[in-house]
């Protein structure tokens, strides 16, 4: 079930936000097209500047702030890149999206946002993979189980990873892992919504299948 994957490319467009263009080598699934009464999909993620630790605990996680996010919108077929001082672009995108798909981004990432807005961002058409998932199992999965059994793909850092590079002023690379989270993202919501099951590596080492209808 491999499916090959190479390296992301991101650079300023001059624009709002940046384009992040992700080359991809060939690709074992044909992932079907958009459904016709859906004609915007965004697929999103977001890094932060701090961890739960430095602002007291997960209760406080608008005090995070965003470093960056990522989305990926079908409409116009590319990834863009959002750094802090664009997070009112990246909130409109979201905001006008007909359906925002993220792996645990209703619990965190728009709790992150709410750090920037006033908008109730519950208003916005929401698909959480993780959540979906978690009702079917009763327990959480991480993006990476999924990918990797799924795809034979794997994240190439992690969140604590991406807080470093933050400190360090390493931008690109944050941006880049945070590309491939989308990437992931958006392979794992059409492999499921296509072929109605998933597949991930449990405790023991085991590939199971899980079957999901979104």
């Amino acid at each position: 079930m491999n499916t090959a994957l190479t390296t992301t490319r991101c650079a300023s467009t001059g624009q709002t936000g940046h384009e992040c263009r992700i080359e991809s080598g060939p690709r074992r699934f044909n992932i079907a097209g958009l459904r016709a009464n859906v004609k915007n999909i965004v697929y999103f993620d977001l890094e932060t500047q701090k961890s739960a630790e430095e602002v007291g605990g997960w209760h406080k996680v608008r005090d995070m702030r965003m470093s960056l996010g990522v989305t990926y919108s079908t409409a116009r077929g590319g990834y863009r890149i959002y750094p802090e001082q664009q997070v009112d672009a990246l909130i409109e995108e979201l905001r006008r999206a007909d359906l925002v798909v993220g792996f645990n981004h209703i619990r965190f990432d728009y709790e992150v946002l709410h750090g920037y807005t006033v908008l109730d961002m519950s208003q916005i058409p929401s698909l959480d993979l993780l959540v979906e998932i978690q009702k079917i199992l009763n327990h959480r999965l991480t993006l990476d189980s999924l990918a990797s059994a799924t795809f034979g793909a794997e994240k190439t850092a992690d969140g604590l990873q991406a807080l470093r590079w933050f400190r360090e002023g390493r931008m690109l690379e944050i941006g880049e892992y945070c590309c491939y989270d989308v990437k992931l993202t958006k392979m794992v919501h059409e492999f499921g919504r296509d072929r109605r099951q998933l597949f991930y590596t449990n405790r023991n080492g085991q590939v199971l299948n899980v079957p999901v209808s979104w």
